[in-house]
């Protein structure tokens, strides 16, 4: 025995990650600290969404460009919005051959289903954020600013809006469903069975 430590594979002390590892880990954790602390307060999460997108339209206004990055970005909001309007199990899709699709309970002893969405709010909250904050970055390069008639655009993106919101709403009422709890009715517990809140 010379003093030396042996070498042997199974007793290796598993090494430190790097320094740029922790770095970065660290402000992962700090980013996730911050969303954490947003959730209950969505009307300060969106309003800054909607400073972000006023700033960027200013951008865009101000430096007359970029009109297929703010078409585009458009568009993703419009899909987010949607998905955020769509119930997360499509009544369409679902086999109903022996009732008309999701319905409130209208007795005391059935199970209230509340409206679950394809897309939750937070979640479309940051991916809408995120969205504004790419196209906000790609203003910074010219390679984004392709040229485009941007009124043929703005024609084309209210056609779209239309035809996809009238389609959603055709959904709506066709599986009798609404994307918000306010106005709906609310069952009492056994003591006021039948009662119905308004």
């Amino acid at each position: 025995m010379d003093g030396t430590p042996n070498n042997v594979p199974g007793d290796s002390v598993p090494s430190q990650p790097g320094i740029i590892v922790r770095f970065f880990r660290g402000i992962g954790m700090r980013y996730q600290i911050l969303l954490d602390k947003s959730v209950p307060h969505p009307v300060v999460r969106w309003s800054g969404t909607v400073v972000l997108l006023l700033l960027y339209v200013l951008r865009v206004l101000i430096l007359q460009g970029w009109y297929i990055v703010t078409y585009a970005l458009g568009i993703y909001h419009l899909n987010l919005f949607i998905a955020f309007l769509s119930p997360k199990i499509d009544p369409a899709l679902t086999d109903d051959s022996e009732d008309d699709g999701p319905a409130l309970p209208t007795k005391s002893n059935e199970e209230f289903r509340p409206f679950i969405r394809r897309l939750p709010e937070f979640k479309f909250w940051l991916s809408a954020t995120k969205a504004v904050l790419v196209a906000m970055f790609c203003t910074f390069f010219d390679v984004f600013d392709v040229p485009v008639f941007w009124p043929i655009l703005v024609m084309y993106f209210i056609i779209l809006f239309s035809l996809t919101m009238k389609r959603q709403i055709k959904h709506m009422v066709k599986y009798r469903y609404l994307p918000w709890s306010h106005g709906k009715a609310k069952y009492r517990g056994k003591e006021d069975s039948g009662d119905v809140i308004r």
